[in-house]
């Protein structure tokens, strides 16, 4: 019974992921996105064809405002294509698409991977200015991650097929705007 019921809720996201679907003809230009504003403790955030919906990665912190251990980073939509709704992921973006393994390597230092896709760490530390900040890897040098893009053209729902994934991001050294791209 439970493996009915979970392809079922497959079935309908693959109709819900059909109806937005490259094959509406929409293909976003990166830099035409809406960029997310307001978002308190937003640490970065990932867009892709084929629409404008947006996820956010959000640091979690707990009523007390300290960072919560457990899940560290708390990664939700906004709906731009749906009038800018709030919503969670659901369990199939959440393990398989949008989620991320988190472990702890230190006091307020994290490692942080996509469950899709592990090849690209990022690490949650607590900076000399006591904000969290995540970093990574942009043309060889350490920076903090603001946004990724991934321009997919064609494929399917559990594959899709990837172009390239764009990293925008700072410096940490510098300061200095950087922006990469790799094709995974």
């Amino acid at each position: 019974m439970k493996s009915i019921l979970l392809l079922a809720f497959i079935l309908v996201q693959l109709v819900h992921v059909s109806a937005a679907s490259p094959a509406t003809g929409f293909v976003a230009a990166p830099d035409s996105l809406p960029v997310p504003k307001n978002i308190r403790h937003m640490k970065f955030y990932v867009q892709r064809d084929p629409n404008a919906n947006t996820v956010i990665y959000q640091l979690n912190t707990t009523p007390q405002g300290k960072l919560n251990e457990k899940e560290p980073i708390h990664v939700f939509w906004i709906r731009y294509a749906e009038g800018g709704e709030r919503r969670e992921l659901n369990y199939v973006q959440r393990r398989f698409a949008y989620g991320l393994q988190t472990r702890k390597l230190a006091q307020d230092h994290y490692e942080l991977k996509f469950v899709c896709y592990n090849k690209l760490p990022l690490y949650l530390r607590k900076a000399n200015d006591g904000h969290h900040y995540v970093y990574t890897t942009i043309n060889q040098k350490e920076a903090i991650l603001d946004s990724i893009f991934v321009r997919i053209k064609g494929g399917t729902f559990w594959v899709p097929n990837v172009l390239y994934v764009e990293l925008k991001g700072r410096d940490a050294a510098t300061g200095k705007a950087l922006t990469g791209r790799f094709k995974p």
